[in-house]
């Protein structure tokens, strides 16, 4: 058996999620998706800075209405891995 391509950092549930999101939109609000997925501040901070570390997502900080805001995409970098990811899970199931 062939070893599995599979992007370990991806393949998490919550950041498979925030990847899935992220590839059909140019950015979101992390709060967004942090309701999205239903955690707390803290577990979505976490994941985020997993995928933030591999290059997988880019973060700006804007203020809206007087408030500082987080606002998240994936690079080119994050794109890939996430379609790679996705094609070897289609690979199983399909």
């Amino acid at each position: 058996m062939s070893e599995s391509k599979f992007d370990e950092l991806i393949h998490a549930p919550n950041r498979l999620q925030i990847c899935a999101l992220l590839d059909n939109v140019d950015e979101l609000e992390f709060k967004v998706l942090r309701e999205h997925l239903k955690v707390s501040d803290s577990v979505m901070s976490k994941h985020i800075k997993s995928l933030d570390e591999a290059g997988y997502i880019t973060s700006s900080k804007r203020a809206d209405f007087g408030r500082k805001r987080t606002w998240l995409k994936l690079s080119t970098m994050g794109h890939k891995a996430y379609r790679n990811h996705v094609t070897e899970l289609r690979k199983i199931v399909g």
